[in-house]
């Protein structure tokens, strides 16, 4: 038997946030819907749940503008590639851009700028790991599973 998942939600300027995870790691980040006001049940209290209390806690504080970098035990489920695209976003420092190239030469692919795309699209834990700040090469917004109004929001929300 595999260890219990646990959810819980966070709540958000740009809609509420649903958090999956072991009692070990944070599995899964995802916004729920377009509407803020909709509402998820959750499997445990979220104060059973230290790993989602705290990711909750600190969602708050960086839609607040106090922080800035998280501190959570991640464990997202990909392949290789694209948990080596996940550690690359990770990388990009708060309030900066990176484009799909450059992320493919950092992880040592340079002509995977499609192929990185899709690791994007992929990604399971959204704010945390920061997909939203990979741009096009041209400096425009490209998809975002989120929305691009929620990438355009949270590309704000860091440069103040």
């Amino acid at each position: 038997m595999g260890s219990e998942i646990y959810q819980a939600v966070a709540e958000s300027p740009i809609g509420n946030i649903l958090i999956c995870g072991t009692e070990k790691y944070i599995t899964n980040i995802q916004f729920v819907g377009e509407n803020t006001s909709e509402r998820v049940t959750w499997s445990h209290p979220l104060t059973n749940w230290y790993l989602g209390k705290q990711a909750q806690k600190q969602l708050e504080e960086y839609f607040s503008g106090k922080r800035a970098v998280f501190d959570l035990v991640l464990q997202p489920q990909g392949t290789e590639f694209q948990r080596a695209v996940w550690k690359a976003l990770q990388e990009i420092p708060f309030g900066e851009t990176r484009s799909y190239g450059d992320i493919a030469k950092a992880i040592g692919k340079p002509k995977a700028a499609r192929a990185i795309g899709q690791a994007n699209n992929r990604n399971p834990i959204a704010v945390v790991i920061p997909c939203h700040r990979v741009i096009g090469s041209n400096h425009k917004l490209t998809g975002y599973a989120g929305g691009l109004w929620r990438k355009e929001f949270l590309l704000e929300l860091e440069k103040k």
